[in-house]
């Protein structure tokens, strides 16, 4: 069927890496897949998305591999937004003039978790993914799986029961979401109850809702949007390798500033005995014992000098004693005489012709008599003596 023009709402839009488009279009009595190659994309004027409402003109044939219909896209007009799109945009701008989008109401997710929240279905491989990837990256951490209907008229109630659950079991963080498909398939995420209950929810949520591309509202009023499931899980838990490099790293900075710290305690505590020896009693003792010593030896010595000294001066003056001295005088030769008293007799005139003498000589006494006196003048050398009788 060559020429072909459809209408209906796109779903399921993804964009390949090669340039190709791969969508679903869909009205109510139906659904048949769609591809637009890179070739012809000269026939699409704007971004194609989920939920508009356009008009595709191509030709249909058989998809070998699978045996399906599928349209071959040549040309796609945008005949306006689908209603589930409209009803998403409408809530979308509701929400954000409340302010439930605003930065100032996201809670930080904790980085260090022991519990962790998981509200989706216990089926299928978005809740295989968070737990393989939970477990992997850190094993203590428990998780606590709230089963909920992620899809139809009961999944609403469903999902916000399993926040509130888990909200009330308290755990650490939550992940909230489920993986991809249509924006049918995904709606229970858009709507107001649901937004509603994230927003008032105590504990931090991750969402994670379809594919990296899908956007729900719950992306907006979450804690953390996460492209995927399996990046929730990595988001919400902490690679326990990395935490026990941080540890070490933490252990080894503790060693080293405990040994900076210990170090300088020991300086000050060597500085401390130093100061104690320097006050210890005992050891002022020894020091005022060796200043008594030190000062006895200076004594000594000045006491050896004085004596040294004064002991030649007393050499000298007892040479000059010995020159003086009338023994000496009588081993000479000479004698000395004195009256009977014993008065030394110095002039002619203390001997009277016939007074008694004592003439003392180096060996003895000579008793002796005055029998004559002269008187002798005695005049310089060279000059002569005169002598008188007397």
């Amino acid at each position: 069927m060559q020429k072909l023009f459809v209408k209906g709402e796109v779903s399921n839009c993804k964009y390949h890496t090669s340039g190709h488009i791969y969508f679903s279009l869909k009205d109510p009595r139906g659904t048949i897949s769609c591809v637009m190659f890179a070739g012809n994309r000269s026939g699409l004027s704007f971004r194609l998305a989920d939920g508009q409402q356009i008009i595709v003109g191509g030709t249909v044939d058989v998809y070998e591999r699978d045996g399906k219909y599928q349209l071959y896209a040549r040309q796609i007009l945008l005949d306006g937004n689908g209603q589930l799109y409209e009803r998403y945009e409408q809530l979308k701008r509701e929400l954000e003039e409340l302010g439930m989008f605003s930065p100032e109401y996201k809670q930080p997710i904790p980085k260090y978790i022991k519990t962790l929240g998981v509200v989706t279905a216990d089926t299928g491989a978005a809740v295989r993914d968070i737990i393989q990837i939970a477990r992997r990256r850190n094993p203590y951490v428990q998780i606590i799986l709230c089963p909920a209907i992620v899809q139809g008229e009961a999944a609403a109630p469903s999902i916000i029961n399993g926040i509130r659950a888990l909200e009330q079991m308290g755990v650490d963080v939550m992940i909230v979401g489920r993986g991809g498909g249509s924006i049918e398939d995904l709606w229970a995420f858009n709507e107001r109850e649901v937004a509603q209950a994230v927003f008032d929810c105590s504990v931090p949520i991750i969402s994670a809702v379809g594919h990296e591309t899908d956007t729900t509202i719950i992306d907006f009023v979450s804690d953390l949007r996460a492209p995927t499931p399996s990046a929730a899980a990595e988001l919400a838990v902490a690679d326990i390798r990395d935490i026990f490099r941080e540890l070490a790293s933490a252990k080894d900075a503790l060693d080293r500033l405990m040994g900076r710290i210990l170090d300088s305690k020991r300086v000050c505590l060597r500085q401390a005995e130093l100061r104690m020896k320097l006050f210890d009693p005992a050891n002022r003792i020894r020091e005022q014992r060796m200043l008594a010593l030190q000062a006895e030896e200076r004594l000594q010595g000045r006491m050896r000098r004085i004596l040294e000294n004064r002991k030649g001066r007393f050499l000298v003056y007892a040479e000059r004693l010995k020159g003086l001295s009338p023994l000496e005088k009588l081993t000479s030769g000479y004698a000395y005489v004195t009256d009977g008293k014993g008065k030394n007799i110095r002039s002619v005139s203390q001997a009277p012709v016939g007074a008694p003498v004592v003439i003392q000589v180096r060996d003895g006494q000579i008793g002796a008599t005055v029998t004559d006196t002269k008187y002798t003048e005695w005049l310089p050398e060279g000059q002569g003596n005169r002598q008188e009788s007397m």
